[in-house]
């Protein structure tokens, strides 16, 4: 038996980030190997979500031929060549069911024939000088660089006197059978507290969801981790007066009552005025962090955001491991509940752009840039051709960038999909050569767009003459010139009903006047 493996770089992970990961590295030619605990890719999806529905959307029909488009609306499929491997050809319903996402990553894993290794757990990492890995079996894994893709593998358990006593998202019954007649404390209140109340209430006589601050719907904030409509019929059953609740406040601690127990809620709307509530059951549904155990202390990456996350530079590199990388859903940390790089329809993207992260630093491999005329009506038409098509800015948005590089000699390059934190200290590296000035160019919400009620006629309502108060608080471009890091102006291209800027009055021309504007010295000396 072999005990002992080396590689260029390893991936502890055979979940969607670690596929992509691989996919990725594959295609490149690099040497590497995936290390998965389960028997087959994407083991989490086994066993949530618990209710077995992602809230992740599927749209096999859009009406479009242009599949990168059709990636906007589809959130479940990996990035690769092969049209067969894409998710929407797997069920035709809009919210999929979990064994359809076991199948498609099993099927991703195997027509890539992708080097993973199953039934590996990792149990340790150390670094005397590369990192090395072992197993529970005992075999070691020697790599020069680590990419980490486990995902939120563990409970993550608030500091509540008695939370002990309170029944956990990952391990009580989804019977609601189980919970006839009873009153049903859950605390949280993301998409797992809601998807557990929706699934008790024709059998639950009370059901009270519980939790601090505001709380925040996702077709409001355009941020999909905050609760889903497919998730909240419960707050019917909360506004129109049957029996249920959602508590506006901080649980101060859970203890014993006979079968029951009694839980202290300090109330927000009173200021934090004590009451203590009885119920018969008490469910803990308050998310999932990272697990750093398995790290030695020469090499445990610090935490952030109350220790749930890896600390991440703008290349998804650990702030104080070198050469440890992180992908998937734990690099939310980097647009911690404003974009997507929490979920698989925006870290796809992310885990493209680590790649080219890693090509450059470890390859020598230039980002993917192509060259432009150096004039504003060329640079115009190319970014105009890029945000009528983009999927992946469409999804990170205002996280990745396309970036129009301008020499000192006025010649222009065209760059896709740069994290924007990224751009800006690659630049500064001289990462992307001698560049005198650039556009980072993105896709953005307005300023204050989770504040207003989008179904509000009266909100952000504008005059039919006062066609440039449209102040775009929906998806809409932003073009921003930089010099030397500092911003010295920026442009917003008008939102539109069908998300296409390309009219000439009010997309195109507008923006060759800000370029010719901002860029008069390239065009000074274009030939």
């Amino acid at each position: 038996m072999i005990t002992e493996v080396s590689t260029e770089c390893l991936v502890i992970g055979a979940g969607p980030a670690g596929l992509q990961a691989s996919y990725l590295l594959s295609r490149a030619g690099r040497d590497h190997l995936v290390l998965e605990a389960g028997d087959a890719p994407g083991a989490f999806f086994t066993r949530f979500p618990r209710h077995r529905t992602l809230i992740s959307s599927n749209k096999p029909n859009t009406g479009w031929d242009d599949p990168e488009l059709n990636l906007r609306v589809d959130w479940n499929s990996l990035l690769s060549d092969d049209p067969s491997l894409l998710f929407t050809r797997y069920t035709p319903r809009y919210f999929p069911a979990a064994d359809d996402m076991v199948r498609y990553l099993g099927d991703f894993a195997a027509k890539n024939d992708l080097p993973i290794r199953f039934g590996a757990r990792v149990v340790s990492v150390t670094r005397p000088d590369d990192f090395v890995l072992r197993d529970q079996h005992g075999v070691t894994y020697r790599a020069r660089r680590l990419v980490v893709a486990t995902g939120v593998s563990r409970m993550h358990v608030p500091p509540i006197d008695g939370v002990e006593l309170a029944e956990r998202y990952d391990e009580v019954s989804v019977d609601p059978a189980d919970f006839t007649g009873q009153r049903v404390l859950i605390v949280g209140r993301g998409n797992s507290a809601f998807e557990t109340a929706d699934n008790l209430i024709e059998t639950a006589a009370v059901i009270h969801v519980a939790g601090p601050g505001s709380l925040k719907l996702a077709w409001r904030t355009h941020f999909v981790g905050h609760l889903r409509a497919v998730n909240n019929n419960f707050l019917d059953t909360y506004q129109l007066k049957s029996q249920n609740a959602v508590l506006d406040g901080r649980i101060a601690g859970i203890r014993r009552d006979g079968d029951g127990y009694l839980v202290r809620v300090a109330f927000a709307r009173v200021a934090e005025r004590v009451k203590e509530i009885r119920y018969d059951r008490v469910i803990l549904a308050t998310g999932f962090r990272f697990d750093a155990s398995i790290f030695a202390p020469e090499c445990r990456p610090e935490l952030t955001i109350d220790d749930r996350f890896p600390h991440q530079t703008a290349a998804w590199e650990s702030v104080n491991v070198p050469d440890l990388f992180f992908a998937g859903t734990i690099t939310q940390a980097r647009d911690f509940k404003k974009s997507t790089s929490g979920f698989i329809h925006g870290f796809r993207y992310g885990v493209r752009a680590l790649h080219c992260v890693l090509e450059h630093r470890y390859h020598g491999v230039p980002w993917p840039n192509r060259e432009l005329e150096p004039t504003p009506d060329a640079v115009a038409d190319a970014v105009v051709e890029r945000v009528n098509r983009t999927s992946a800015l469409w999804q990170l948005f205002s996280f990745l960038a396309d970036a129009v590089l301008v020499g000192p000699d006025g010649t222009t390059r065209y760059a896709e999909e740069v994290p924007l934190d990224h751009l800006h200290e690659a630049v500064a590296r001289g990462d992307f050569g001698d560049v005198d000035s650039y556009l980072a160019v993105t896709l953005e919400y307005g300023e204050g767009h989770d504040r207003v009620d989008p179904f509000d006629i009266t909100a952000g309502r504008v005059s039919q003459e006062d066609t440039a108060g449209l102040d775009g608080r929906y998806l809409h471009p932003v073009v921003r010139h930089y010099r030397g890091g500092v911003l010295v102006g920026e442009h917003h291209l008008t939102e539109n009903l069908e998300n296409e800027w390309d009219s000439e009055e009010v997309h195109r021309a507008p923006l060759r006047a800000f370029l010719r504007a901002r860029l008069a010295r390239t065009t000074a000396v274009a030939p």
